[in-house]
């Protein structure tokens, strides 16, 4: 059972603000069109009332930063365990969408509800989470979200058990709460996404994590500079936590594999200490004197990320590096939107031994 959600006004005594039930599902659907974030910021609503070829209407539909389709579905008037077999049924037909299904489906959502203009599935991708390029593959996977007030305990029984089983498949609560002219939604899901994965990662039978990390590096001639990181030796991330906060997953002494979106495989280093923010990282100067890199002669700029936010750097000593122009990308290569990730795909482990042999260095 989820956590029950209960909001009280601190004054002279407490007082419990009244909860009561969204007045309709249209609405909640509303809010959730409206502002995707409100279920998940790891979204991009690129559907709502999607057609499928079984003549039934999928609520919303998202994709994730890593390309996976989202079926979010509303309970709506049908019983719990009804719109379990719904949802179910959906995934069934969103398995076979193909990448241009996909960019279909957003060009009607944006003609349609978003009243036009000229913006690709590419474009408000790469702008929603501020990368360069779209993952490689499009629906490799999917996930399966029930809304609703409540489920009954059989049906979150159900839930539960699909997912012991390796089905992608969720609910999320939403409580409506009033206090006068104010109005509040609280969130709460069944199954916590973090533990989600977790167990979806044991069922499916992932290989255990290598022991090596995978680095996107952003590269941008007037910003993030990969000739800068190997001059200097470090890798580094910015424009908001989001995109920083992946770093911290990086230990002194780990082997990094460093990728650059839409280039390729460029370097391989070990990690030499802590998160750092680039106006606070030192490096030493033609004349042997310690300045912050920042005040460095540099191709780029590191005094701040892409958008506006503090860019941190992480020390690397180098292993072998390649300029952009002899980066190694192959078709079958791993690639993450996250700035640091620990892969536990199949791909990963072809993606190091294929790097390996092409970078000379020890598997």
């Amino acid at each position: 059972m989820p956590i029950e959600v209960g909001i009280w006004r601190i004054g002279e005594k407490f007082q419990r603000i009244d909860y009561g039930m969204i007045e309709s599902e249209q609405k909640l659907e509303d809010f959730l069109a409206a502002d995707i974030a409100i279920l998940d910021e790891n979204l991009l609503l690129i559907g709502r009332q999607v057609p499928t070829a079984y003549g039934k209407f999928i609520d919303l539909l998202a994709l994730d930063r890593e390309g996976k389709l989202v079926v979010i579905e509303l309970k709506k008037d049908r019983t719990p365990r009804e719109v379990v077999a719904q949802v179910l049924d959906y995934g069934s037909w969103v398995k076979g969408l193909q990448e241009d299904d996909i960019a279909g489906l957003f060009e009607n959502f944006i003609n349609k509800h978003e009243h036009g203009g000229d913006v690709s599935l590419d474009q408000a991708f790469c702008q929603k989470f501020q990368v360069e390029e779209m993952p490689e593959v499009l629906n490799e996977a999917h996930e399966l979200i029930v809304v609703a007030a409540k489920l009954d305990d059989s049906t979150e029984r159900i839930i539960n058990y699909l997912t012991d089983f390796g089905v992608a498949i969720n609910a999320v609560f939403f409580s409506f709460f009033k206090d006068g002219d104010h109005e509040y939604l609280s969130r709460a899901w069944l199954i916590e996404p973090d533990q989600a994965d977790e167990r979806l990662a044991i069922t499916r039978g992932k290989l255990p994590w290598n022991g090596e990390y995978y680095v996107s590096f952003g590269h941008r001639d007037n910003g993030r500079h990969w000739e800068d990181a190997r001059t200097y030796g470090f890798v580094s991330a910015g424009g908001g936590a989001w995109y920083s906060r992946t770093l911290s997953l990086l230990e002194p002494g780990g082997r990094i594999w460093v990728n650059v979106p839409k280039t390729g495989y460029v370097g391989v280093g070990i990690v030499k200490g802590e998160p750092v923010l680039a106006k606070d990282s030192m490096v030493t100067d033609d004349q042997g004197q310690a300045i912050p890199i920042t005040q460095a002669s540099l191709k780029g700029n590191l005094t701040h990320g892409a958008g506006g936010g503090e860019e941190y750097l992480v020390p690397v000593e180098w292993i072998k590096t390649v300029p952009l122009e002899k980066a190694e990308k192959e078709k079958g290569f791993f690639g993450n939107q996250n700035s640091v990730a620990k892969p536990r795909a199949r791909k990963w482990q072809h993606t190091v031994d294929r790097l390996s042999k092409k970078f000379g260095v020890e598997g």
